[in-house]
């Protein structure tokens, strides 16, 4: 799992960058290991993780969710419990809500992700 890894790389932000950018929301958030970009999981509505790896190979996401720790290599369909240490932060602000951001959720979100 280590190809793909850059542990030095901070995040791009606290939120999906996509989502931020167009007024979108997530159900919950997903670390790029090799670039930093955070993107929304494949239950949330836009999917912009799977997306970025799409465009651009990287292959290794963690899951930015406060508490939790593990990595997902789309290139091998694995999970890992654990790996490297990535740069801080490491999940988004634990008072940030999941689904989120705060403002953005719509009300029926519940309705919505079943859905998608």
């Amino acid at each position: 799992m280590t190809n793909g890894i850059d542990p030095s790389v901070p995040p791009s932000g606290a939120g999906c960058v996509e989502c931020d950018e167009h007024g979108g929301w997530w159900f919950h958030l997903r670390r790029c290991a090799q670039c930093g970009h955070v993107g929304c999981c494949d239950s949330s509505p836009a999917k912009h993780a799977t997306e970025h790896f799409k465009a651009t190979g990287h292959p290794v996401v963690q899951s930015f969710e406060p508490g939790e720790g593990w990595f997902w290599d789309y290139g091998s369909s694995e999970l890992y419990e654990s790996g490297p240490e990535l740069a801080p932060p490491v999940s988004h602000p634990v008072d940030q809500p999941s689904p989120g951001p705060a403002g953005r959720v719509p009300s029926d979100w519940a309705q919505v992700l079943k859905g998608a």
